[in-house]
């Protein structure tokens, strides 16, 4: 009897003793939750601080698009974390005076460098408009430092989701042609549709967005301008450790109009092989500065992907371009040609297109 007393008490002080635990793991982890949620939702707070009692400075410039915005819109915005990066955050906001979405970038004021040529490039950035490019609707610049871009929100997410997220329509040819013209001709207008040449400077999948027709829009165009050195370089390494950075870009720090036409490459290569592009070191035996997968099978499997049964009458049914072998081809040695580890090889953008439309005939 005296055992089952001890045993009873044993078993009692270790349920208590679980149960402490368990609480105490309750309140650390809603603390860190907590905190997680704060943080995502800097922008809002930095943002009302600076508007409690009326003090706030109403420093937001407007462009085309955007003249019906105003601080309050943003102040008051409800916003969704759909991505973070060292330098800021983008969120999904619902601007409720008006009803309409809006993609709010947040750059992190330690981040960013705040000068007149600073100024001048949101004015310009603010200027640029094209079918395929993501425009700048409206920016804030608050009196500490916090910095709030405001462009379209496109529902159909990114190129990097839409390649590898398990969606057939990434397979059909028609779809695959029309995304890789669009993206070519929005960088096409920033090399040479605006008053000088704009270098992107951080082209990937990621960045380039979809409406619901599938047609692209590039993003994040000269936002490596906007940043202070530091940070600028900490995205170009985000970059590369993607499969994005040109060969020469170890050596140089900045970008160019030819590391924009090597990442374009990539990006075609991604929506021929479906798959993401990882960096490697070559070997002396390699042409390219590219993984192996993408030179030894991505034709194979592309052609494969296209020819195949269920999407060949998709593939070629009442469509402007439809797919052939050769069409293929042409596109894989375009792509091969932009990713020459040599710059002065890669052909222009100018090239690229008259390339792309030849691929059309």
């Amino acid at each position: 009897m005296r055992n089952f007393h001890m045993l009873k008490l044993v078993l009692g002080l270790i349920s208590a003793a679980v149960l402490i635990i368990l609480v105490l793991s309750f309140f650390y982890y809603r603390k860190r939750a907590t905190k997680h949620d704060q943080n995502d939702l800097e922008y809002n707070n930095e943002l009302k601080k600076n508007g409690e009692g009326g003090k706030h400075r109403e420093d937001l410039v407007t462009f085309q698009g955007g003249e019906d915005l105003t601080i309050f819109d943003i102040l008051d915005a409800p916003g969704e974390v759909i991505g973070k990066s060292n330098h800021g955050t983008l969120y999904k906001a619902l601007l409720q005076r008006s009803c309409s979405v809006r993609l709010l970038r947040f750059l992190r004021p330690v981040c960013t460098t705040r000068d007149k040529a600073f100024e001048d490039l949101i004015e310009l950035l603010g200027c640029i408009r094209h079918p395929n490019l993501v425009p700048l609707l409206g920016f804030y610049a608050g009196p500490r430092g916090e910095n709030l871009l405001v462009h379209p929100f496109y529902k159909r997410g990114n190129l990097a989701q839409f390649i590898r997220g398990g969606n057939v329509e990434s397979h059909k040819w028609n779809i695959v042609y029309s995304i890789s013209i669009g993206i070519a001709a929005g960088l096409d207008h920033l090399h040479t549709g605006c008053q000088k040449p704009v270098i992107h400077g951080n082209l990937k999948s990621k960045n380039i967005l979809l409406d619901r027709s599938y047609q692209p829009y590039i993003s994040d165009f000269g936002l490596h301008f906007l940043l202070n050195p530091t940070a600028a370089q900490e995205m170009m390494e985000a970059s590369a450790s993607e499969g994005y950075k040109a060969p020469e870009l170890i050596k140089m720090k900045d970008a160019s109009l030819e590391t924009d036409i090597y990442s374009f490459g990539v990006i075609l290569l991604e929506l021929l092989s479906g798959k993401e592009p990882i960096n490697e070191n070559p070997t002396p035996d390699e042409d390219f500065y590219l993984p192996n997968f993408m030179r030894n099978a991505v034709l194979d499997r592309r052609i494969a992907d296209l020819y195949h049964p269920d999407l060949l009458l998709s593939n070629n049914s009442s469509h402007e371009y439809p797919v052939t072998e050769e069409r293929i081809l042409k596109l894989f040695q375009l792509a091969m040609a932009c990713c020459s580890p040599s710059p002065s090889l890669r052909p222009n953008i100018k090239q690229v297109r008259r390339k792309l439309e030849e691929i059309r005939k």
